[in-house]
C-alpha cells in the first residue's frame, strides 16, 4: 500500500466562513469535497509545497501560516499522511484556477456537502478549544469547590468536564448546565451515573475502563465523546469505537501521580500523528506548554489545574 503525503490549507474570509473545493469527476474520490491543498514533492517542506499548491489551485500568494493539525487515513490503495495548516495572511482573491468549484461556507454548514473522510476530524478540530478544563472530582457543592467552577465561567474556558467518583444529584448537575450554556461553555459529564440519555450536558466523558469494554460510540453523533487514554493502542481503539476526541496522559510527570512513569513528548506527538480525532494533552501540562503542544499537531492541553 502506498503512502502519500499531502498537505492542506484552512483558508477564512471576513465572517469566518472556509474554503472547500470539490475534487474533479476523474480524480481519486471524485466528487467529494476538501480542504484545497495537494501532494508534497521531492525536496519540498510541507510549508513550501502548501504555499505552492495554493498559488497553482487558487491564485494566492501565502503570507503567514501555522500548522492546525496532522492526521492519517487509510483508504483501500493508500495511506495519507495529511498536515493542516491555517493560512493566516494570505494576498489575493482566492479563484478556482483549475476550474474546480470551490465555495465558502459556515462551520455549521460542513456538514451539508459531501466531505472528504478526513473533513469530520477537522471539523471536531476546529470546533473544540485549545484548552479543555477538568473539574475537581470531590468536595462538589462545597464553598471552594463552587468558587473555582464560577471562576472558569468568566475565563476563556469554553470546554470543561464534570468530573466525579460518586452520584450527583440531577438538579445540581442542570444547575451547572445552566450556567455554562449562559457562558457558551460546553458542559460534558464524566460521572458514575450518567446513562448517554442525559439532557443536561453536551456530551460525555468516558474513562480508559469505559472505553475498553465498549466496541461501538454509546451516544448520538450530534453529542460530544471523549475518551480518556494512557497510550498509543488505546488511542486507536477510541478513535475506532467513535470517540469525538482523546486525552492522552500523563506526558509529563505529576505531583499527583509521581510513581507513574510519563510517556513524554515523542511519545505523545506518535499517539498525535497515528490518529485522525484531536488529541489533548494532560498531565504536568501548563499554559506555557500550550504552544509547544499545537506545534505537535495536538488540539491543545488538558487539566485541573493547568490553567
Amino acid at each position: 500500500m502506498k503512502t502519500i503525503k499531502a498537505v492542506v490549507g484552512v483558508l477564512r474570509n471576513k465572517n469566518q466562513k472556509i474554503l472547500i473545493a470539490k475534487r474533479k469527476k476523474e480524480q481519486f474520490m471524485g466528487g467529494f469535497w476538501e480542504l484545497p491543498g495537494g501532494k508534497i514533492e521531492i525536496g519540498e517542506s510541507k510549508e513550501q509545497a502548501i504555499t505552492r499548491e495554493l498559488k497553482e489551485e487558487l491564485g494566492i500568494q501565502v503570507n503567514q501560516l501555522s500548522l492546525h493539525q496532522t492526521m492519517m487515513h487509510k483508504y483501500e490503495d493508500r495511506t495519507v499522511q495529511l498536515s493542516i495548516y491555517n493560512i493566516n495572511e494570505y494576498q489575493n482573491t482566492p479563484l478556482g484556477i483549475e476550474d474546480q468549484a470551490i465555495s465558502w461556507v459556515g462551520v455549521n454548514e460542513l456538514n451539508d456537502y459531501k466531505l472528504l473522510p478526513t473533513m469530520k476530524a477537522f471539523i471536531s478540530s476546529i470546533i473544540l478549544p485549545n484548552k479543555y478544563w477538568i473539574t475537581p472530582s470531590n468536595n462538589h457543592q462545597s464553598d471552594k469547590w463552587m468558587a473555582k467552577f464560577n471562576q472558569k465561567l468568566n475565563s476563556d474556558i469554553t470546554l470543561l468536564q464534570l468530573r466525579s467518583k460518586i452520584e450527583l444529584d440531577y438538579s445540581f448537575i442542570t444547575e451547572l448546565h445552566n450556567k455554562c450554556k449562559k457562558n457558551n461553555i460546553k458542559l460534558l459529564l464524566n460521572t458514575v451515573n450518567k446513562t448517554f440519555d442525559e439532557g443536561y450536558c453536551d456530551g460525555w466523558h468516558i474513562t480508559t475502563t469505559e472505553m475498553l469494554k465498549s466496541n461501538k460510540r454509546p451516544c448520538a453523533n450530534n453529542k460530544l465523546l471523549g475518551a480518556s487514554t494512557h497510550n498509543l493502542a488505546e488511542a486507536l481503539k477510541a478513535q475506532a469505537m467513535g470517540a469525538d476526541f482523546i486525552v492522552i496522559s500523563p506526558v509529563q510527570a505529576t505531583k499527583t501521580h509521581p510513581d507513574t512513569l510519563p510517556l513524554g513528548w515523542d511519545s505523545a506527538k506518535e499517539v498525535v500523528d497515528k490518529l485522525n480525532i484531536p488529541v489533548y494533552f494532560l498531565g504536568g501540562m501548563a499554559l506555557k506548554d500550550l504552544e509547544k503542544t499545537q506545534q505537535l499537531g495536538a488540539q491543545g492541553i488538558a487539566g485541573v489545574s493547568a490553567f
